[in-house]
């Protein structure tokens, strides 16, 4: 009889009888002979299966047991989803993988295949002949309808290999074959069985001790999700910050996504795969002393890798899911190359809601460009030989494809979910019929094996091993302080990135002497007389791609058009169409091609057009750029800088969208770093440190350009030409060096009376405020804060401190503006004088004229000071 809720004790229970029931084979077998005739898992392949989903099934139960005396933290299973072991076995232990939190029995197996525990297939298996050399899996291998894990409410797809565009297309003349199946082995392969980071801030591999076999791995794999449930500051990925599946010897990317946002991720490492393939970069081994995404163009993976990222069925739906299925699509349907499986695990429902009968098949056997595969999780062995197709295809076309995995969902979504508020008894008790678990323990005894007893007894060790280390992780520390917290968070190393700006430097006017000279024509910027700040960038980000052959520009019309405001202009031209390119019109997708290819290796600068249209992206940023390092421990990062094209003061034309103020969400994602260059000598060395923290420090920065100062000439008068620049010349970068977090201040007349604290447009109008009030003999200190994060607090405390008097100008709104920040700091470093704010109105800006009615002016300023002074 069914309880209320599918207890972990009720499905343990009827787990334990079910195998009991199997009773013994009728002969037995060599368990290095097929599992059964034609089959292309050998009996010791399913038995190590058996342990991968076996554990996986009692780090479920361990994780209720934990949380059942306040000791878990983490609730939401894999029971249900132990097929995605025989995907895990399906790929190579050096293909990446961004997991669903469903995933604990592929760690496990991924963990028994990094080990080299697992065993080889069958010895007289081809491992082309179960492959039809297009990838078509065979219809008889399709799953029962009527048995999907949404019960009469959902059909699961006939098992296919169902092309997107061209499937047949045999690899381009340039490409290599790779060697198909599951069984082939990547040259390198790290042993270990975890990740921590150590003085240095260098990933380096655990201590796994003796792996000795695939129960070993599996442990071992135990451990480190055990960590993860219980916060354990000994957690190998995220050191006890969330519980992940991750670790860079497994080549497991962590990810806390629960809403597909990791899917745009995933393509960007597709398309860095290849063109770092194309470079000829690759192999290098992720594990010991090696941090990901280095963002010095070697990749951590070899050539022929392809990218596995899984989700559930209900994260079809996501915008983010749908922006990377259709720019993998798009750039399938342009021709170029990326080596997605995406894995589709379809239990049928998102928490309570269903997902409608055959909805999510008919979703993704519609998207263009991606090849459809199906397979039914309840059959073990067709799980393998589809995930293994899938993954020979990808591999060998090196184009994306899905596999749609049915699946079921045991225990409820997490450990307070009582799904029969909103399932019928007849569901659940379908489900556990379809245990995948349990279809892997009948193989077995069929196949002559194992008995049930001995499963019993196998399922039993794992369950007794899983205790044990969840009682040893018990006791070991949690981080204790708000700085253990955000240690791994986003580093500051300014020293080491003024070193590397410097070493820039000296190659720019040393070996890459001869290279820059013709890059630039023979007439380097510095020789060009002074410069407009659309200029400058444009000068920074050529000498940046000469300095970082791994860095790429791309986004909205950067390529072929050169920016819309020209600042890419001729960059293309100069350093061909791999590393300049446009992207479709898509802002989550672009974010996501830069996440993927920091993570690979290279450095990517990608452009957002406009500082509105970023907006319906920011999660990729927020969810998935900042979060990195902060939930790996430095295992992993994606250094990326992001040009953004923003702010207002256009006269008026475009309106909202291109005039645009909003920067308070940035501002609120922890480890960010926001420049503003409003001058053109200051945009090209902020930009130069930027890429220098990316490089350095794996920093993630936005580049936040007033559009409204691109071309701008003047200062105070027409034909002045003081709003201009100079270009520095290499031997003067490090000299110029300007460090994150560091303001400029200009005086203006004695310099004694106001400090305005401004950045962006504002700084422009200040000055020329400033110079009305010094007619009036008052003298004013400027500060251009130059960072809006981190905020240059002790820049903003000295020189508030010096008059006495502050006038913070914000450009953006009143309400969740910058000058909030800036009075926050100012109150914080104990500054004691008198401060005012001249501010946006809390309003969108509008066309036309009407703009001037809710954004800073000159004169509102210079009221503004005056009013100061008059206290």
């Amino acid at each position: 009889m069914l309880s209320d809720v599918t207890t972990p004790q009720d499905l343990d229970d009827r787990f334990r009888e079910a195998l009991s029931a199997l009773g013994d084979p009728a002969q037995r077998r060599d368990p290095a002979e097929p599992l059964s005739d034609g089959a292309p898992l050998s009996g010791a392949q399913a038995l190590a299966l058996f342990d991968a989903q076996a554990t996986s099934r009692q780090l479920d139960l361990a994780g209720r047991w934990l949380r059942s005396f306040g000791e878990g933290f983490y609730t939401i299973g894999s029971a249900g989803h132990e097929s995605n072991a025989a995907v895990a076995a399906a790929l190579r232990p050096t293909d990446p993988a961004l997991l669903h939190y469903r995933s604990g029995a592929f760690y496990c197996l991924r963990a028994a295949q990094a080990a080299g525990t697992f065993p080889a297939a069958p010895a007289d298996r081809s491992t082309t002949a179960e492959r039809p050399p297009d990838g078509t899996a065979a219809e008889s291998g399709g799953p029962d309808p009527e048995l999907h894990a949404g019960g009469p409410d959902n059909d699961l797809p006939v098992a296919d290999g169902r092309p997107g565009s061209d499937p047949g297309a045999a690899p381009a003349d340039d490409e290599p074959e790779h060697a198909d199946g599951p069984s082939a082995e990547a040259a390198s392969v790290v042993v270990g069985a975890g990740v921590a980071v150590d003085a240095a801030d260098q990933a380096v591999a655990g201590d796994p001790g003796e792996v000795a076999d695939v129960e070993d791995a599996c442990t071992e794999a135990a451990r480190d999700v055990l960590r993860g449930m219980v916060a354990s500051a000994r957690e190998p990925i995220a050191g006890g910050r969330h519980k992940v599946f991750g670790r860079a010897d497994l080549a497991v990317i962590p990810t806390t996504s629960t809403i597909a946002s990791h899917l745009p991720r995933a393509v960007g490492m597709g398309l860095a795969l290849e063109r770092l393939r194309k470079l000829g970069v690759g192999g290098r081994r992720a594990g010991a002393g090696v941090r990901i995404g280095r963002g010095d163009g070697s990749s951590p993976w070899p050539p022929d890798a392809i990218v596995v990222c899984s989700f559930g069925d209900a994260s079809v739906n996501h915008a983010s899911a749908t922006a990377a299925f259709n720019t993998a699509g798009w750039y399938d349907h342009i021709g170029l190359r990326i080596p997605v499986l995406f894995v589709c695990e379809d239990n049928g429902l998102g928490i309570s809601v269903r997902s409608p009968r055959g909805w999510v098949a008919a979703a993704l056997r519609a998207k263009p460009g991606i090849r459809y595969f199906a397979a039914n999780g309840a059959d073990p062995v067709e799980a393998y030989r589809v995930a293994g197709e899938a993954a020979a295809w990808v591999r060998r076309h090196r184009r994306p494809a899905v596999l749609h995995l049915a699946t079921v969902r045991l225990m409820g979504h997490a450990g307070a979910d009582a799904e029969t508020a909103y399932r019928s008894r007849a569901e659940i008790a379908a489900d556990v019929e379809r245990d995948p678990l349990l279809a892997t323990a009948r193989l077995l005894v069929a196949g002559g094996f194992a008995t049930g007893e001995e499963l019993l007894t196998r399922y039993d060790e794992r369950g007794w091993q899983v205790r044990r280390v969840a009682e040893e992780v018990l006791d070991e520390p949690k981080l204790a302080s708000a700085a253990e917290v955000v240690a791994t968070l986003a580093p500051r190393r300014p020293v080491r990135i003024a070193g590397a700006v410097a070493e820039a430097a000296a190659r720019a006017g040393g070996a890459n002497a001869g290279a820059r000279a013709e890059v630039f024509g023979g007439k380097p910027p510095e020789l060009a007389g002074p410069l407009t700040l659309a200029q400058s960038i444009n000068a920074a980000l050529a000498d940046g791609m000469l300095d970082h052959p791994q860095m790429a520009v791309f986004g909205e019309d950067v390529a072929a058009k050169g920016g819309v405001y020209g600042v890419t202009k001729g960059l293309r031209d100069r350093f061909g169409a791999a590393r300049v390119f446009d992207t479709l019109l898509d802002e989550t997708s672009i974010l996501g091609l830069g996440l993927g290819a920091g993570i690979c290796g290279m450095l990517p600068v990608p452009e957002i057009q406009y500082l509105a249209y970023l907006h319906n992206a920011e999660d990729q940023l927020r969810g998935e750029a900042a979060t990195m390092r902060f939930f790996s421990a430095g295992a992993f990062r994606n250094p990326m800088v992001v040009r953004v094209a923003g702010l207002a003061y256009q006269e008026g034309f475009g309106g909202h969208f291109h005039n645009d103020n909003s920067v308070a969400v940035l501002r609120d994602v922890p480890g960010l770093v926001i420049a503003v260059p409003a001058r053109p000598d200051d945009a090209a060395p902020m930009l130069r440190t930027c890429l220098a923290a990316a490089a350095v420090d794996g920093s993630v920065c936005v580049f936040l350009e007033p559009i409204a100062l691109y071309h701008t000439r003047d200062l105070y008068g027409d034909g002045d030409g003081e709003w201009l620049g100079q270009y520095a010349e290499p031997g003067a970068w490090a000299s110029g060096h300007v460090p994150v977090g560091r303001a400029r201040v200009y005086g203006v007349g004695s310099a004694e009376d106001v400090t305005i604290i401004t950045f962006g447009n504002g700084v422009r109008m200040s000055l020329r405020a400033a110079a009305t009030l010094a007619d009036e003999g008052i003298g004013s200190r400027v500060v251009d804060l130059r960072w809006l994060a981190p905020l240059p607090v002790a820049d903003i405390v000295r020189e508030a401190s010096a008059t006495g008097r502050v006038l913070v100008v914000d450009e953006t709104r009143r309400s969740g503006g910058v000058g909030e920040g800036v009075i926050a700091a100012l109150v914080d470093g104990g500054y004691v004088g008198a401060a005012r704010r001249v501010a946006g109105v809390d309003s969108f800006v509008p066309l036309g004229p009407a703009a001037r009615q809710v954004l800073v002016t000159e004169e509102a300023i210079t009221q503004g000071a005056r009013t100061l002074l008059a206290r």
